[in-house]
């Protein structure tokens, strides 16, 4: 089977995406230096703690029930200290579970384009991390995907299990080195949450100025499951293109997406989140805030319902901070059955000048009134996450917020 899916990616390494800017390899180092393994994340350097800690990774430990971190091709730190769950590098994990290989490219396409080919072909570990059955992590399990070498391509595989009646939170960071300018991620993410199983998962991109990004994003939901994802991307980043897509299989199922995006100048950002309601009575919904301060933003959205009684909503606003740049919000709502209800919104504009003198008039200066209106327009409330983490996420909102400035 391992053979048929390098056969399949060798077919498709020259197949553009459907979506973003055409990405050229070759102007990028494939061979990184290698890293040791690490015991305690507080031994690294100062400035990589800082690094760490911008992405959402708590270098302590502290309030976390497990961690993963791969430094360019480098697996250096996992750890787990809740019986029932399991962190580890992907490659560990496919040498312990043989059956691991039917889980390996089943929610994404292994010839969906270049970038998974090349994902497939290279293989430089990722993380696999799983909530066995019945198994409720009391606290966040963490993830960072840590590019330090100048110019490196980092192609990473990682797979979540969420097993029946299980409930798993995950923080996952992706960053870049203090010093470091370009460099390519490629991530492939697959998702599967068993009946009635919960998954919340938050991924905060904080990537450097003239960084590709090609995350590649497939989850499947069964009876009753719950998938949550939230998704912060607020530095500068040259090229990100993703479009996740969740299938919500069973009855009953559940789906929400929640993104915060910030483009600035010179960032292509191609954005989008997908989900197709298979199962009776499955709900999806989409919530997506973009501000764009010179860049440029592609905001997509789209529902599939395919049996009667699914509902889905989708939203999508925007906010222009600087006359140079762009928001093009493309949702898209797709009924195959009678008996379906899906709604959107969609809003794109600026700061309304009489906002703002409202704010003035109760003593803020104008560039404070400025702030407290995007810090509204961004704090999205996210149903269903333990209070820790939704702690986490306004951390990692403020934390990337503090970086900008």
């Amino acid at each position: 089977m391992q053979e048929e899916k390098r056969l399949k990616a060798q077919k498709a390494l020259e197949k553009s995406a459907a979506y973003g800017e055409e990405i050229d390899f070759r102007q990028y180092r494939d061979e990184g230096e290698p890293h040791p393994v690490l015991t305690r994340l507080e031994n690294l350097p100062p400035s990589e703690q800082r690094d760490l800690l911008r992405a959402g990774v708590d270098v302590t430990e502290k309030g976390r029930t497990g961690t993963y971190i791969q430094k360019d091709h480098s697996v250096i730190h996992t750890s787990v200290c809740q019986e029932g769950l399991e962190v580890l590098s992907i490659t560990a994990a496919l040498e312990r579970y043989p059956w691991l290989e039917d889980y390996y490219w089943r929610a994404v396409a292994v010839d969906a384009d270049k970038y998974t080919a090349r994902a497939e072909l290279h293989r430089e570990h990722g993380y696999f991390i799983r909530a066995l059955p019945g198994v409720k992590a009391i606290y966040p399990v963490q993830a960072c995907l840590y590019i330090t070498q100048e110019g490196l391509i980092q192609d990473v595989h990682n797979i979540i299990i969420a097993e029946e009646g299980s409930e798993l939170h995950v923080i996952t960071g992706c960053t870049t080195g203090h010093g470091v300018v370009s460099g390519m991620h490629i991530g492939i993410s697959e998702f599967y949450i068993k009946k009635n199983a919960k998954l919340s998962f938050t991924m905060v991109h904080s990537w450097a100025e003239n960084v590709a990004v090609r995350p590649r994003t497939g989850t499947i939901v069964e009876e009753g499951g719950i998938f949550l994802s939230n998704y912060i991307c607020m530095r500068p980043v040259r090229s990100l293109q993703m479009y996740p897509t969740a299938c919500l299989a069973g009855e009953g199922s559940l789906a929400r997406y929640h993104s915060i995006l910030v483009g600035h100048p010179g960032s292509h950002l191609d954005v989008g989140s997908r989900v197709i309601l298979r199962g009776r009575g499955s709900r999806a919904e989409i919530i997506a805030r973009s501000i764009t301060r010179g860049g440029e933003i592609v905001n997509r959205g789209h529902l599939v319902g395919e049996v009667p009684d699914v509902k889905g909503h989708l939203e999508c606003r925007g906010l222009m901070l600087a006359p140079e740049g762009v928001i093009y919000a493309v949702p898209e709502l797709e009924a195959r059955v009678d008996g379906v209800e899906l709604s959107h919104e969609a809003a794109v504009g600026k700061i309304a000048e009489e906002e703002i003198e409202y704010l003035m008039a109760r003593g803020l200066t104008e560039e404070e009134a400025t702030a407290t209106i995007v810090r509204g327009f961004l704090n999205v409330k996210i149903m269903g996450l333990p209070p820790e983490l939704e702690e986490e996420i306004q951390r990692a909102i403020e934390a990337s917020e503090q970086s900008e400035l």
